[in-house]
């Protein structure tokens, strides 16, 4: 493929060129071999990082967005990649970014007004947009919608362009449904503690970037709350129920209570089975109280509902801030500790670690007392 560096937002000549055989098996080439480095990826987020540097280029633009939504069609996460060509002692240098914005909230009027017309079409659509269009492809996996495939360019997608777009597409959306499936527990289908650990490396480098530029005075890449939280809750008496009842019925309850705290956590809330009869939250909330409130919400919801065979049950938590200088293991050992006071003052509560602490009902952890992975 034969590239230059152009004015405005294209960077790249498009596969569509007057030589347009010659350049299709140049852009083959180029789309095996980036396809071969999103494939050998074991992360879900890298993956959709992967997709994003793999079609921008291919399309001639600067700037790419993919939008992954949740099953009720709500954007999740949002993923902008971009090249900048800086000018730099009279040498131009392009310089490849990432933003993501975690909760996706803050989504442009015509991106989600042409959402609204690819998810009624099921294919993809354009709309003008300042003196270019605006496209936008369905992401389709095993599931349902992925997400959507979002570029800005000043004319519509070539036969030749659509057809490797759609490859691309495919062979994304099978490796991040097989990459999806290794990462979720096979009884509640939430994720499991390998993706907990990635999730957190990513959160805890997001959050330590922020805190970076906002000491140095920066305006801020990565749109995130202010506070995410991060909590570990525990079926009371779980043991119990499984030896009067039998794994089966244990099972059954696991399976509802994982229906429990996703009906009433958010979907941009990140929920994790961490083994046996424990669960780890992870909530984006602006202050102490209204976290307090979600996790008081989510402990009355499976207090009041009636299980089958076993009747009513309960949970206990513990939770602490996700505060970027402090290691994630040791956020989660704090956790953990508050779980256990909630435990030990009688179950059926949510205990946050900083007010055990000030409160004198625990002693401070130490990071070197922590074992966790």
């Amino acid at each position: 493929m034969y590239y230059r560096i152009v004015s405005g937002n294209y960077l790249y000549e498009s596969l569509y060129m007057k030589d347009q055989r010659s350049d299709l098996g140049l852009g083959l080439s180029s789309v095996l071999k980036k396809l071969g480095a999103m494939t050998s990826i074991r992360d879900t987020n890298m993956v959709e990082q992967s997709l994003l540097r793999t079609l921008g280029p291919l399309l001639g633009v600067l700037e790419t967005s993919f939008y992954r939504i949740d099953d009720n069609g709500g954007v999740i996460r949002a993923l902008y990649h971009s090249h900048k060509v800086v000018d730099k002692d009279g040498v131009k240098h392009i310089v490849d970014n990432v933003g993501e914005v975690i909760n996706g909230k803050e989504i442009p009027e015509a991106v989600g007004n042409l959402f609204d017309n690819v998810h009624m079409l099921r294919k993809a659509c354009s709309r003008k947009l300042d003196e270019g269009l605006l496209i936008c492809y369905p992401v389709y996996g095993v599931k349902g919608l992925l997400g959507y495939f979002v570029f800005q360019r000043d004319r519509e997608v070539a036969p030749v362009e659509d057809a490797i777009i759609q490859g691309v597409l495919e062979v994304f959306t099978n490796y991040f449904d097989l990459l999806d499936t290794s990462q979720r527990d096979q009884l509640t289908g939430l994720l499991n503690r390998y993706s907990l650990e990635a999730n957190l490396d990513r959160l805890w480098n997001i959050l330590s970037a922020r805190l970076h530029d906002a000491n140095n005075g920066h305006t801020m890449r990565v749109i995130v709350p202010e506070s995410y939280w991060l909590s570990v809750l525990d079926i009371d008496h779980f043991k119990k129920i499984n030896d009067t009842y039998g794994h089966t019925i244990g099972d059954e309850v696991l399976i509802m209570v994982t229906r429990l705290l996703q009906a009433s956590f958010r979907q941009s809330d990140l929920l994790y089975r961490y083994g046996g009869e424990e669960f780890i939250a992870i909530l984006a909330a602006n202050d102490f109280q209204s976290v307090t409130q979600a996790l008081e919400r989510v402990r009355t919801k499976i207090e009041r509902f009636p299980f089958p065979q076993v009747g009513h049950i309960t949970i206990s938590g513990g939770f602490s801030s996700a505060d970027p200088g402090v290691l994630p293991q040791e956020v989660i050992n704090r956790a953990d500790s508050a779980l256990y006071a909630a435990k030990n003052a009688g179950r059926n509560r949510i205990y946050h670690y900083d007010t055990l602490i000030r409160e004198g009902v625990l002693k401070e952890v130490n990071a070197g007392d922590i074992d966790l992975f």
